[in-house]
């Protein structure tokens, strides 16, 4: 259960509390995450259909210049797996964005 990059027997720990958790035991939860930017078609307006396109693009091409392959990849998509205890995950499932 623990990542690929893990060995087999590496153990595997709450990644709230740290407590270790044992797979088979029923001790734990796997909670995986995905997150995507708006899906939505974008909208346009008057004054955006009146940019110079090549000078917009070339700003938006700077803009990611100095970004590696995976961080202009997490403005996008993103995918998160989070183990748990079982009072961790009692207690994120409640408040899960911790308000």
């Amino acid at each position: 259960m623990p990542s690929d990059l893990s060995p087999p027997d590496a153990p595997l720990f709450c990644d709230r509390c740290m407590r270790q958790l044992h797979p088979g035991r029923g001790d734990l939860y796997v909670v995986r995450i995905e997150a995507v930017a708006d899906p939505s078609p974008p909208e346009f307006t008057a004054e955006d259909l009146a940019r110079d396109h090549r000078e917009e693009l070339a700003r938006l091409v700077a803009q990611m210049q100095n970004l590696s392959a995976q961080e202009a990849m997490n403005q996008v998509f993103r995918r998160l797996t989070v183990f748990l205890c079982n009072n961790c995950y009692q207690q994120w499932i409640e408040n899960p964005v911790g308000r």
